[in-house]
């Protein structure tokens, strides 16, 4: 007679409890983005900030309204983007010396076109609102464009993903799958003579 299989069972039972370990972790990240949205979605009715010259990376004053002293352009690139009305095309953003002893710099997206060619701005103050950053955690995202582009799309909180409930039925599904399969497996491998 055939007997369960010890080892290959062990391995299932861990496969399907970091499964359901992975599931749990992502209601949990579901929770603290809830909260850090809420947090963002009230920066809408708060005053204004100075620029943070050394954004602290865990506290991120994201979605706050801003200034920065645009002194010297150093480059504008363009990358894709949308305008209020939500039509794609190009995104301007300014790399910045803000002044100071130490350097200091700012990203500030001046403004939206449908071409790629970077428009003619030599600085000075901008006005928006504070949004996120691959490269340098934040940008000003300007809320008065340069001249001859358009405003861009602004941020808002609304643009964060929230995907952890589904990341975690989708964990939850696997573990069940992983489960029935090998069940069914074994079961069939003991009935066969």
């Amino acid at each position: 007679m055939k007997r369960w299989p010890i080892i290959p069972t062990i391995i299932v039972t861990i496969a399907v409890g970091i499964m359901i370990g992975l599931g749990v972790w992502q209601l949990q990240r579901k929770a603290e983005k809830e909260a850090l949205l809420a947090h963002y979605n009230a920066a809408d009715g708060l005053p204004a900030i100075a620029w943070p010259v050394a954004p602290d990376p865990k506290a991120l004053p994201l979605f706050r309204r801003s200034t920065v002293m645009c002194v010297k352009v150093i480059k504008i690139d363009s990358v894709s983007g949308s305008n209020r009305a939500g039509d794609a095309g190009f995104a301007h953003v300014a790399s910045c010396q803000t002044g100071g002893a130490k350097g200091h710099s700012a990203k500030v997206a001046i403004g939206w076109s449908e071409r790629p060619q970077s428009p003619s701005w030599s600085g000075g103050l901008v006005r928006g609102i504070i949004a996120p950053d691959g490269v340098q955690l934040i940008k000003l995202v300007s809320t008065d464009p340069a001249d001859g582009l358009q405003q861009l799309a602004l941020p808002s909180p609304a643009q964060i993903p929230n995907n952890h409930f589904l990341y975690a039925i989708q964990w939850f599904i696997f573990a069940a799958a992983a489960s029935i399969i090998y069940i069914l497996a074994v079961r069939k491998r003991l009935k066969t003579p």
